[in-house]
Order: C-alpha cells, then sequence, then structure tokens
C-alpha cells in the first residue's frame, strides 16, 4: 500500500484527530512562558535592579533543572499511550504511580540539593553580592515546587498519552491566571517582595498538579498504586527508558550551552543576534511541538493495539501537518522576519549584522521539524536507546564537525553547525524508522 493511500485512509476525520489533539497543546505551549514573563515584570517594577538581576538568575537556573528533567514527561506520554492502546486501566495506573514516583522522589533529592545546585549556578552568573542574596531568597522558596514541577510534567505526559490535551490546556490557563493573582496578592498586599514572587508561582504550580491529579483519577477510576509496583524488578525497564533520555537531555543542552557561550565571545553584536534567534526558535517549537505531542499519543496508541496500519497512518498524517507548519513558518519568516526581528529589539547595529542571518531563520523550521517529528515517534514508541544514540551522533558529527569546518564564519559558523545538529538528528531517527517499521516489518511490540 502506497505512502499516499495510507496518509488519506480515514479521510478529514482522521486529519481533524490530529489537529484536536496539537491545537490545545499549540495554544498550552504559548501560554506557558507567561508565568516567567510575569514574574519577569512583577521583578522589573521594584526599586531595586537587583530584583530582576537576581530573581531572574534564580529562576533560569530552576527551569534549566526541570527542562532537564524532561525525559520524566517524554517517558511518560509513551508509556501512557501504550497502555491506552492496550485499553488497560490497570496498566495505565501502574504507569502514573511509577513516574509520579520517580518525579516526586527526583524532586525531593533537587530540594535537598538545593544549595549546592544554586552556588554552581551562581557562580556561573558572576553576579554582585546584592543580587546573589536575591537569587537565594528566590531560590530558597522556589525548590519546594521541585517536587511538584517534575509531578506535573508526568500528569501532563500521562494525559497526552490518553489523548486527553483539552484538560492541560485548561489547566495550563487556570495556572497562569492563579499566578497572575498571587503575584498581586504576596508581593503587592503583603510585600513579600522577590520571595512572594516565587511564592505565587510555587502556589500555582501546586493548585495545578492538583488539578491534573484529579483529571487523571476522573479518567480512570482505578487508581490505587501497588505496592509491587515499586520494587527494582518492576522500576527497571522505566528507570532505564528515563536514563537514556536524560543523557539526551543533556546532550541537548550542552550543544545548546557552547552555542551560546561561544558566540558571546565575539562580541555583544553576536550575542544579541544569538538571543534573536533562540526566540524564533522558541517560536517554532510552539508549533512543532503541538503536532509531536498528537503523534506521541497516537503511535503510541497504535504500539498498545500493535496495528501497523494505524501506525503508518499516523507516520504519513502526522508529517503532513508537522511539514505543514514548517512551511507556514518558513514563509512567513521569508515576509516578515526582519520586521519580527525589530519588534525584539531597537539596537540597528544588531538589526543590520541579522540581515546575515535571514536564511538561517528561513532553514530553521524546514531543517528542524524532521528532528521534531521522528523524535516524537520515537517517544511514542518508547525507544529511548534511539534518541540517545541519534543526540549523540548529531551533536558530534553535526553540530561540533559543522562549527568547526566552518569556524572562519565565527558566530554564523555555529548556525550552521546547528542546522547540521538538527538534520543529522532528523535523518539518523527518520532512517531508523523507515528500516524498523516498514522494510524490517517488525511487529510494533
Amino acid at each position: 500500500m502506497s505512502i499516499i493511500r495510507i496518509a488519506l485512509l480515514g479521510g478529514w476525520r482522521s486529519h481533524r484527530h490530529i489537529l484536536s489533539l496539537a491545537l490545545p497543546m499549540i495554544l498550552a505551549n504559548i501560554t506557558a512562558p507567561l508565568v516567567g514573563l510575569v514574574d519577569t515584570a512583577v521583578l522589573g517594577r521594584m526599586e531595586s535592579v537587583t530584583a530582576l538581576a537576581g530573581g531572574s538568575i534564580a529562576a533560569f537556573i530552576f527551569t534549566q533543572i526541570i527542562w532537564v528533567c524532561g525525559f520524566l514527561r517524554m517517558s511518560t506520554t509513551g508509556a501512557s499511550a501504550e497502555a491506552f492502546g492496550h485499553a488497560s486501566v490497570q496498566k495505565s495506573a501502574k504507569i502514573l504511580w511509577q513516574s509520579l514516583g520517580l518525579a516526586v522522589s527526583l524532586g525531593l533529592i533537587l530540594f535537598v540539593f538545593q544549595t549546592i545546585i544554586l552556588t554552581i549556578g551562581l557562580s556561573l552568573s558572576s553576579l554582585e553580592y546584592d543580587a546573589n542574596q536575591v537569587a537565594s531568597d528566590y531560590f530558597t522558596v522556589r525548590a519546594y515546587s521541585f517536587p511538584i514541577s517534575l509531578g506535573n510534567m508526568v500528569l501532563v505526559g500521562w494525559l497526552i498519552g490518553h489523548q486527553r490535551t483539552k484538560p492541560v490546556l485548561f489547566i495550563q490557563i487556570a495556572g497562569n491566571g492563579l499566578n497572575v493573582a498571587l503575584n498581586i496578592i504576596f508581593v503587592y498586599l503583603f510585600d513579600l517582595g522577590v520571595a512572594g514572587v516565587a511564592l505565587a508561582t510555587v502556589g500555582a504550580e501546586l493548585v495545578m498538579f492538583t488539578l491534573y491529579l484529579n483529571r487523571c483519577f476522573n479518567i480512570s477510576a482505578s487508581l490505587v498504586p501497588k505496592l509491587q509496583w515499586f520494587t527494582f524488578s518492576a522500576l527497571v525497564s522505566l528507570l532505564g527508558i528515563n536514563a537514556n533520555l536524560f543523557l539526551r537531555n543533556v546532550i541537548l543542552q550542552v550543544c545548546l550551552a557552547t552555542m551560546i557561550l561561544k558566540g558571546a565571545q565575539y562580541g555583544v553584536v553576536e550575542a544579541g543576534i544569538n538571543a534573536l534567534l533562540m526566540q524564533f526558535f522558541a517560536l517554532i517549537a510552539l508549533g512543532l511541538d503541538g503536532v509531536a505531542f498528537a503523534v506521541e499519543a497516537m503511535v503510541g496508541k497504535a504500539k498498545g493495539q500493535n496495528n501497523r496500519l494505524r501506525f503508518a497512518q499516523c507516520l504519513t498524517q502526522g508529517l503532513f501537518w508537522s511539514l505543514t507548519f514548517a512551511c507556514i513558518y518558513a514563509c512567513l519568516f521569508f515576509l516578515f522576519g526582519q520586521e519580527v526581528s525589530g519588534l525584539l529589539t531597537t539596537h540597528q547595529a544588531i538589526l543590520k549584522a541579522f540581515q546575515d542571518y535571514i536564511f538561517i531563520v528561513i532553514l530553521l523550521p524546514l531543517l528542524g521539524h524532521w528532528c521534531f517529528f521522528f523524535d516524537s515517534v520515537a517517544v511514542g514508541l518508547s525507544s529511548a536507546k534511539v534518541m540517545r544514540n541519534s543526540m549523540l551522533v548529531s551533536a558530534v558529527f553535526g553540530f561540533m564537525l559543522f562549527a568547526w569546518l566552518f569556524r572562519d564564519m565565527q558566530n554564523l559558523g555555529l548556525w550552521v553547525g546547528m542546522l547540521a545538529f538538527l538534520t543529522l538528528r532528523g535523518l539518523t531517527l527518520g532512517a531508523w524508522v523507515y528500516t524498523q517499521y516498514f522494510i524490517c516489518r517488525k511487529s510494533l511490540i
């Protein structure tokens, strides 16, 4: 059966299902940064500039730690989607409680070692003493949400796996609104200062955790945990998947950090350009991640049903929408890329130099969507080792090799390396999917 015929199976109803899962996640992704924006706005209106500097650095350290732990969401989504495909309430409950237990345990470990984490983070920031004290005040309060934030990742992943993306959107919006209200109460009414900003975020995340957990209980009434689910033998598979995804995230973070830090060495203009490009990259992720989440859930369900035809249909239809969003982004950036950069900064030196990077902005979605998409397929199939290996190969032979080959182009050469990195990730993951599930005709299980 041809790829085109597979893609057309199910007609518009099937494509509409993908969009019904993707669009709520796109909107949820758009609202997610609002928490940071609100915190920054409140900190920026305090009397001392050290409040903004210290609070922002502390929030950045916390966010980076949480981002690295994003493997919890990915591993839960794949396993949850497979259980959903099996139509097994027992298996769904087991995945939820095992993943939640792992997330809370890791969060408690991070909470215990918060002082060491903050010390290392501040040592890299070179803040003045007063700003360091502000950062400490913020981080000490925010650290209480380590278990909650990681728990929210698991609950969101479980809901996505069960194809419940609308509740994620509604809860995300409610949490953002609550964060704004709590900021007003704690900072302006109770005069808690920087600690009040952190406390507002902790409170909002706690309420979101409660809402997410309640939604999970509403979906599956039989969610009582069993002691045997938490033995080492029962957890070894989950731990292995998360360990490989953790290494994947670390490799990715090293590449991004290397590019930002190396780019800053070329001057303030180049550092400003990189900041703009990262905003474009984040904008791309808003759309492509939404499609990716939908594909994760649908592919995982097909695996649980051991339905090869449905898997192929999810793959082709998901790829259609991923490519569609990528082309839309590329066209918009081609037409309005310079205007968008003008909204982000008014520094003429940066805007003039940015003209040489417009082709990077256009190519980012066209080359990057492949790795976003095939990453989501690997998540749905719980193939963590493949994701780890692809990331490692792409980092060495994509980013590092090409950044070195084009080193005479300085900062622009780094972005050539980033394009090569994204492209190689898409090629390696895509080749694995094709050979494993189309040429070899292996079972999805």
